[in-house]
């Protein structure tokens, strides 16, 4: 994915404003340290930064980086993949938001962030979990099918785990898993093509190789077919499903 971090921030910001009630989970506290894994432009680093903590951000994308280090110069964002980061000091936490459906090699991840976490050390996670957004793609890829684009049809990039699959995944990977739950979230989308917004932010990958008045076309398209289900009293709103989890690196 190459994002877009000026749409982040003025067409999605429902990503970090959800966000803030995980930081109830992580009660961040004053002197710990820790780190934001998948920090996109920085807000919640900045909230945790409020707490008294020392807060380090981190992401893949160099634009979100790029954007995070100008919007909160006196905070700490370091541009790195999350399978594989490598930072000296370990962290008594280690916070993500929305960011883990992004990546499909879990088992390294989890490897890596207790590798990074200090003895009782803890991971406070948020994604999207089996399920999430499930009639918004179905539309998408049944119009997709419908105009001749049966192979972007079958593009599945993310990562929606059950609960069972990924705390199992975490055990194998040394935590104990201490909260897990898996839940409905209906998210409303900003302005009257909340539903077209929302692809072109997040769905680029169905798209490629396709032309700019034919996406148009697929997500208005898409966007009818979605009318009946998702647009509630002139609001349209995804179907989020989310999971969070807190879990413990004991040794």
């Amino acid at each position: 994915m190459t994002w877009n971090s000026q749409l982040y921030d003025q067409k999605h910001a429902f990503v970090f404003q959800y966000g803030e009630s995980l930081l109830d989970l992580l009660q961040p506290k004053k002197g710990e340290r820790i780190l934001d894994l998948g920090c996109g432009t920085g807000h919640l680093a900045h909230k945790i930064n409020g707490a008294g903590a020392e807060v380090i951000g981190l992401d893949s994308s160099i634009h979100m980086i790029e954007q995070a280090r100008e919007a909160y110069p006196e905070l700490s964002f370091i541009h790195q993949d999350a399978r594989n980061f490598a930072i000296a000091k370990p962290f008594d936490a280690i916070f993500s938001n929305a960011t883990l459906h992004w990546i499909s090699d879990q088992p390294l991840v989890a490897r890596t962030i207790y590798q990074h976490l200090k003895t009782n050390g803890r991971m406070v996670v948020e994604f999207g979990g089996k399920g999430n957004n499930a009639g918004m793609l179905k539309a998408l890829r049944k119009v997709l099918a419908k105009t001749g684009h049966i192979q972007h049809s079958w593009i599945d990039f993310w990562y929606f785990p059950s609960v069972g699959e990924y705390t199992s995944l975490l055990e194998k990977a040394g935590f104990r898993v201490t909260y897990a739950t898996h839940y409905d979230r209906p998210t409303l989308l900003e302005g009257p093509d909340g539903v077209k917004n929302w692809f072109k932010m997040f769905g680029t990958p169905f798209f490629e190789g396709i032309p700019e008045e034919e996406i148009e076309r697929i997500l208005n398209m898409t966007q009818d077919e979605l009318r009946s289900t998702h647009l509630r009293e002139g609001n349209w709103y995804a179907d989020y499903k989310r999971i969070r989890v807190i879990a413990v690196r004991e040794h």
